[in-house]
């Protein structure tokens, strides 16, 4: 017979007695859904129990000779376009991705449905049929809510999958089945069915994993019972920390029913547990402030922008509109906003100030070396990565060399154009720094000196009379070593390479560490756009700004994130958000 539920308070009668307390084969399989679907990141499983010396001047014209727009030469041996974005601009490894397509990708073919999805509830006959016509060896059950899940199929037709369960099993559904069609009422907005689900569970259960505790969240904040998401809350601190998503929803209740305080009070809590809180939360909060004249909500306000600067997060397009509108709002203050970029120079088209150097101060400087050599070269990475004999060798020789202007990774930089040999690229970048008087150090490895068709004796002879050389036996790294000769050098020495150094970065211990190590290598690492037929080697130029959000009092600039633009996390946005106030 057809067998359709009305509404979700059809399966309080699902439950008749010897509760369901435990959690199903399909449980952990929960987890992955939720990961995968719904972005939540299941820690732990609740229980269901029933509760130096500067050649300057030779460093300048080298970076003033760099240029942008050089056109490509017949019989280049490019392998980077001369018109290609910075190094670390947003979007530039995509484009480099695209100029320098991979093999093709030899992964299977995805693995086609087995049977059609439903568009209609179905009653208990079809779903039998529909079941004997399933030939996969997963749970039939499990596997088409999931497909609905993925689908975002009707509540309609997740709820008869229930009916249908619950008829062929002594009126039980199974928590998995049910927490899937949570995902759906919550992807839905289905207020009323959410409220339902959530009596069920809170009958049920005393406790729940995360994965249920967020859904719930997420759901009852829309509403007008939303406080209870607050207890829900409570309830997941007892076991775990809860995620920076569960914080984001239950402050956006909060302030969606206009209870700022609270709010603020879960942000702190959230800045407490050392939880980056999402850019929607934040965003939430300049939303909510328009219009308000509150100098504590504005000095709030004003610390978050503090807190994107010292963290280096950058605000999408939509937030940093938000910002604007904020500013622009503030009763008894005239603030104008405009959506500008930055000259090669720093100066900001929009004012016509100039933004914060990229340079590290003598103090950031110093910090930032003792850093480094503690945690990545005294007994890290380099330590992990060659020997003792070797390690001391390497500093005794810098201990008794000048201070150099480029530190090269040899090995590293010969291989940036495969079709040339690797020998003569290398001879080329030397000789032409060598040609600008600067002092220059190769790092490289044995193998390099063996005579082969990739590595000609003569360049290499060639590269060792115009620059120093270290060696290294063929198992060290050269990062490290890259590292520690540029560091001893002084802050005026910069280095080539197109390793990102990210694995050196992820070493250090605390994000002040790590936002002055990138800073310094957005100032000191040089990259090469091009090398044309004559030994011309394009570098590009170092940026001369710091890419942060920043202010003078009555000016504030912010960089922040285009929406068609895919920015990896080592790079830095190139539009910003400029709010001056009128005098």
């Amino acid at each position: 017979m057809a067998f359709y539920f009305t509404g979700i308070r059809s399966f309080l009668k699902l439950w008749k007695s010897n509760p369901y307390l435990g959690v199903g084969p399909g449980h952990a399989y929960l987890s992955l859904f939720l990961k995968d679907y719904y972005g939540i990141r299941n820690h732990r499983w609740f229980s269901l129990k029933p509760m130096s010396p500067q050649n300057t001047k030779a460093m300048n014209l080298l970076i003033a000779k760099a240029r942008y727009g050089r056109k490509r030469d017949e019989g280049s041996n490019k392998k980077v376009s001369a018109d290609s974005p910075h190094l670390f601009a947003a979007g530039a490894a995509k484009k480099r991705s695209e100029m320098n397509p991979q093999s093709k990708d030899h992964s299977l073919p995805p693995v086609r449905n087995i049977i059609q999805l439903p568009t209609k509830p179905l009653n208990s006959e079809e779903w039998n049929k529909l079941k004997e016509d399933f030939k996969g060896k997963t749970n039939f059950e499990n596997w088409i809510i999931l497909q609905m899940v993925k689908c975002h199929s009707s509540i309609d037709v997740a709820k008869s999958v229930l009916a249908w369960v619950a008829a062929n099993n002594n009126g039980v559904v199974g928590y998995n089945l049910l927490v899937k069609y949570l995902y759906l009422c919550v992807f839905h907005k289905e207020t009323a069915e959410i409220i339902d689900v959530y009596e069920i569970m809170k009958a049920r259960y005393k406790r729940l994993e995360s994965g249920g505790y967020t859904l719930l969240i997420r759901g009852l904040m829309h509403t007008d019972r939303w406080r209870e998401a607050l207890l829900l809350l409570e309830d997941l601190k007892k076991v775990i920390i809860p995620s920076k998503m569960n914080y984001n929803d239950c402050i956006l209740g909060a302030l969606l029913h206009q209870d700022v305080n609270v709010a603020w009070k879960l942000y702190q809590e959230l800045l407490g547990h050392d939880i980056v809180p999402m850019l929607e939360t934040l965003k939430a909060f300049f939303d909510f402030g328009k219009g308000v004249k509150d100098d504590e909500y504005l000095n709030k306000l004003q610390d978050i922008l503090l807190y994107l600067r010292n963290n280096q997060l950058y605000p999408g397009e939509s937030f940093a509109h938000s910002i604007k509108t904020w500013f622009e709002s503030i009763p008894g203050e005239q603030w104008k906003g405009h959506f500008t970029t930055i000259q090669q120079s720093g100066q900001c088209l929009g004012c016509g100030k100039t933004v914060e150097s990229i340079c590290l101060s003598s103090e950031e400087y110093e910090f930032l070396k003792e850093r480094i050599m503690k945690d990545v070269i005294d007994g890290g990475d380099l330590y992990r990565k060659t020997t003792p004999q070797e390690l001391k060798r390497f500093q005794n020789f810098i201990k008794y060399c000048p201070p150099f202007d480029i530190v090269i990774d040899g090995l590293n930089v010969a291989k940036m154009f495969p079709e040339a040999r690797e020998s003569q690229v290398l001879v080329d970048v030397v000789s032409q720094l060598a040609k600008q008087n600067l002092k220059v150090l190769v790092l490289g490895r044995k193998h390099m000196l063996m005579q082969n068709s990739r590595w000609r004796k003569d360049d290499m002879e060639k590269v060792q009379k115009q620059a120093s050389c270290f060696f290294a036996d063929n198992i060290s790294e050269d990062d490290p070593f890259l590292l520690y000769a540029t560091l001893h050098s002084g802050n005026h020495c910069k280095f080539i390479t197109k390793d990102l150094m990210r694995d050196h970065k992820a070493c250090l211990p605390d994000a002040k560490t790590q936002r002055l190590f990138f800073k310094w290598q957005q100032g000191h690492q040089l990259a090469i756009i091009s090398r044309h037929p004559g030994s011309r080697i394009t570098f590009q130029r170092i940026l001369s700004y710091d890419t942060v959000v920043q202010t003078t009092g009555d000016s504030w600039h912010i960089p922040h994130d285009e929406d068609l633009v895919e920015r990896y996390s080592y790079e830095v946005p190139t539009k910003w958000l400029c709010l001056h106030r009128k005098t």
